[in-house]
């Protein structure tokens, strides 16, 4: 079984300036293991732009990674901006500081860095995970993504129990918050498509240590 959120279809037809909305619109919905999910459909008005921006200026980065006993190429392409280094685009900046303060008392701490990922058509995916990679393996945290693009499905999963499922397709502005144990109790992932899927860029914010 499936729980099916829907997100926001499409940005206006024509050009729309870069404009963050209400981060009180955000809903929550409450998974297993104390972990949560918050959605926000469309935070980001004129997302395409932005998606243009980034595709065009971000020194996009091809990985390869041993699995098992063969090299592999990653099938996404790669940023990221550490702790103070200068995000691509201003409205990332002002996006993590809007983010920071709304969870503030929640969180604790800011979002200190910015993990991208362009997926450039539905051969581009990430498998099951987690975020565990430092503080995330043993403490609450949250991550935040922003996506632009056109929307392909986020997919979340629990690692224990028989929770159901679930399906976010993100993009055009969209954002989704991960946070209480879901990086320990939960995975999620970008399946590939064989149907159609147009680019897709995904911003990952993240407090210190959390990877």
């Amino acid at each position: 079984m499936s729980v099916h959120l829907q997100t926001s279809l499409f940005d206006s037809a024509e050009a729309a300036p870069l404009r963050l909305g209400d981060l009180a619109a955000l809903r929550r919905t409450e998974l297993s293991h104390d972990a949560w999910v918050d959605l926000l459909p469309g935070w980001l008005t004129g997302s395409d732009a932005l998606f243009e921006h980034l595709a065009t200026h971000v020194p996009w980065r091809a990985e390869r990674r041993k699995m098992y006993d063969n090299v592999v190429s990653v099938p996404r392409l790669l940023a990221h901006y550490r702790e103070g280094e200068p995000l691509p685009h201003p409205v990332l900046g002002a996006a993590r500081e809007a983010l920071s303060a709304h969870y503030a008392e929640e969180l604790g701490e800011p979002f200190t860095t910015a993990g991208l990922c362009f997926y450039r058509d539905g051969r581009d995916g990430v498998a099951w995970h987690g975020d565990r990679l430092g503080r995330g393996n043993t403490h609450d945290t949250m991550v935040a993504i922003l996506s632009v693009g056109e929307p392909r499905a986020l997919v979340l999963r629990p690692r224990y129990g028989d929770a159901p499922q679930l399906r976010l397709p993100l993009g055009h502005g969209d954002l989704v918050v991960m946070g209480g144990s879901c990086q320990r109790t939960w995975e999620h992932a970008i399946p590939k498509t064989a149907r159609g899927a147009g680019p897709r860029i995904s911003i990952q914010f993240r407090p210190h240590n959390v990877g």
